[in-house]
């Protein structure tokens, strides 16, 4: 019956609930030597979510809309839905729509939207009331106030339009799917009013729920929308995809694996959970929910535009800057962080254009972490320190503030609060970032060939820190040469522009940049096979095809490097290799280290002369002073006396090397021998002892 248990046909369980009686039913049927096989299987079955008590399926009368009568009408309509990604709506949609069955209408709930279906107790007529007004106009006593919803709405006395006689209405409720489906009509009482209003509004250009409302909330919507105006009632829909935890399980309390959202945003806030949901992975896929990678990602993004920020109002406050608007600079940096500003802007603005909104804020994070803060400021920081407001120090103010400002508007919509505290404390124009216009593209600031030599800056500069770390040579300390090799021009044609070279040195600290015309007069190459990729290929010749590899001449390894393939004669066959296929390695004369970055291969010159050791000490110290500079206390801008006591090798640097040492902790003076000041510290640099003093003139 309707509460699972045995009617009283079935006359020995009679009024047992199903799942209860199964094990009599089975000690029975073996009493009886009938039994086939008992067990238990261990396999999905559907509990009530509330008290997990087992359920079964039951067949009900229902009523129904006749859906089927029009799919070719919701086909036509969901093929002029612009899906994100389109496969969701060419395919998972669409086969949806191609098995559409009617829809079950009806559901047995003690409350919820009434089926408005009344029928006549003495004619037996049935008449389905579509409006209040046509409902009031049959019953009796309607108030003025009422609760249309089930029980309430069976209170009322409704009679008959044909006969007199008395109606009741169907005892079901409207589906909950119907209602949502409803909506873009509801909201505005349509048809009853607001004809135009509605028709400004409809359809929508925008809607995003889970992927799971292929089944829900996008179907209710496509039918009712379709049925009603001949055309779906959304131009572009973008389904995401389920938060799942850490380990990709779907979350859920009974499990004690759901993370309360609440908790998040209390602990993390929203702008984190916002950019480490979008940054993660395209909004439809599933995402694995992991509270230290949240807090690892978020803090990288979110703490470098707040570390930006603190940067320039520091230095705008002590040196007084207001913006002026004028961005114009022949400085090399400036140009090129406008530049790529400007095309960040352009490249985030057309991807969200396509709804692509994991690459453009992916874009955004590239170009804050990597770009503004891990180049350009770090590469500025002395134009900042300088003692006079010079033409360049302007520059640098008023590019930094436009490309902040800027790049406030930009992230608005990704990570609205911490924006929006940015942009008032700039300034910005409107009350709030979120009042602003997103930024506009200024193509003339745009020098796509600037942009194509800095990135070629970038890559050899990585390249050589990597070389460094190998070497195990600390940056402080200088070195000789670097050697940069491309077989394409566009990656090495920085070296030939004096600025970008000169950034190379500086950032690396070496001396010199050389252009290598043939890396195998520095570097080795030997090719090993890569055994996972060649095995299946070669099976039993695959040991003669890798000793064929390593004995490869210089001009076929060449080949491998240049063109991305070179051939062998294995088995009487030609056999082409590719570039991925195999293992390349380097080996380079004593003293040279090399590294390789796709295409680019960069050799640094680690030899230490006396003098680039001198250099190194120099640069420790002031590493040293800088540091002690900070954790006394001092403000950026105060200036210092600066001691140190040190072996007659460190004096001889400090002699040849202080006027630099002065400019770059600000101090006004260097002395030698011990001080009775207020800041000490002491360190070794190898095995030399080494004590500063400092204090606050």
């Amino acid at each position: 019956d309707e509460t699972g248990r045995f009617t009283p046909e079935v006359t020995q369980w009679a009024g047992q609930f199903i799942k209860d009686a199964d094990p009599e039913i089975i000690t029975d049927l073996k009493k009886r030597g009938i039994l086939y096989r008992s067990g238990k299987i261990t396999h999905s079955y559907p509990f009530c979510w509330r008290c997990r008590s087992p359920l079964i399926y039951y067949a009900r009368r229902s009523w129904y809309i006749k859906t089927t009568a029009f799919k070719d009408l919701l086909l036509e309509a969901n093929a002029k839905v612009q899906w994100f990604p389109p496969e969701v709506g060419e395919n998972r949609f669409t086969s949806w729509l191609e098995g559409n069955v009617d829809w079950a209408l009806s559901r047995e709930r003690y409350w919820g939207t009434p089926l408005n279906i009344w029928t006549c107790e003495s004619c037996k007529e049935r008449f389905c009331i579509g409006s209040v007004e046509e409902l009031r106009s049959v019953a009796e006593a309607f108030p003025d106030e009422y609760d249309l919803h089930k029980p309430f709405i069976d209170d009322l006395d409704v009679g008959c339009p044909e006969c007199g006689g008395k109606m009741n209405r169907v005892p079901e409720v409207i589906d909950c799917w119907f209602d949502s489906g409803s909506m873009p009509f509801a909201q505005y009482h349509y048809p009853f009013e607001n004809m135009d209003l509605f028709k400004s509004q409809f359809p929508a250009e925008f809607i995003s729920e889970g992927v799971e409302q292929s089944r829900g909330w996008f179907y209710s919507l496509l039918v009712i929308g379709a049925f009603l105006t001949k055309q779906s009632p959304y131009k572009r829909c973008l389904p995401h995809g389920l938060v799942l935890d850490a380990t990709g399980q779907k979350m859920s309390k009974s499990r004690g694996n759901a993370v309360s959202a609440s908790d998040v945003l209390a602990s993390d806030g929203a702008d984190a959970l916002r950019w480490y949901i979008l940054t993660s992975g395209s909004p439809w896929l599933p995402k694995k929910f992991d509270q230290e990678s949240l807090r690892d990602t978020a803090n990288r993004f979110l703490g470098s535009i707040r570390n930006l920020y603190n940067f320039f109002s520091m230095y705008a406050e002590i040196d007084g800057f207001a913006p002026r608007g004028d961005t114009k600079s022949s400085n090399l940096l400036d140009r090129w962080i406008l530049s790529r500003y400007n095309t960040t802007v352009r490249e985030v603005t057309e991807m969200l254009d396509r709804y692509e909104l994991t690459r453009a804020a992916r874009a955004i994070q590239t170009f804050v972490i990597d770009e503004l803060s891990n180049w350009y400021l770090r590469r500025s920081r002395r134009r900042f320190w300088k003692n006079e407001m010079s033409d360049d120090k302007l520059a640098a103010y008023e590019t930094f503030y436009r490309v902040l400002e800027g790049l406030m508007r930009l992230s608005a919509p990704f990570v609205p609060f911490l924006t929006d505290a940015v942009y008032r404390r700039l300034g910005g124009a409107k009350e709030s970032v979120h009042l602003d216009l997103f930024p506009a593209v200024d193509e003339s600031a745009i020098d796509a060939s600037l942009e194509k030599k800095m990135a070629g800056v970038l890559k050899a500069v990585s390249v050589g820190h990597a070389i460094r770390n190998t070497a195990q040579v600390k940056v402080r300390t200088p070195l000789a040469e670097i050697f940069v090799h491309s077989p394409y021009p566009t990656e090495t044609e920085w070296l030939a522009g004096e600025e970008f070279a000169f950034l190379v040195r500086d950032e690396l600290n070496i001396k010199k940049t050389t252009l290598l015309a043939d890396p195998a007069l520095l570097v080795k190459y030997r090719v090993k096979a890569d055994f996972s990729k060649l095995g299946k290929r070669f099976g039993k010749n695959m040991k003669e095809a890798a000793s064929l590899l390593e004995k490869l001449d210089a001009a076929s390894v060449k080949a491998l490097l240049s063109k991305g393939e070179a051939s062998i004669e294995l088995a009487g066959k030609k056999e082409v290799i590719t570039k991925e296929e195999v293992q390349i390695l380097q080996e380079t004369q004593e003293g040279f280290v090399a590294g390789s970055d796709g295409d680019l291969t960069v050799v640094v010159d680690t030899r230490l002369t006396p003098a680039l050791l001198k250099e190194g000490t120099a640069r420790e110290i002031v590493n040293r002073i800088q540091n002690l500079r900070k954790e006394s206390g001092l403000e950026v801008s105060d200036r210092i006396a600066l001691s140190c006591r040190a072996p007659e090798e460190v004096s001889v640097v400090l002699r040849e090397f202080g006027e630099h040492i002065c400019l770059e902790t600000l101090a006004e003076r260097l002395e030698e021998g011990e001080k009775d000041w207020p800041f000490k510290t002491d360190f070794k640099t190898g095995e030399v002892q080494i004590e500063l003093w400092i204090k606050r003139l």
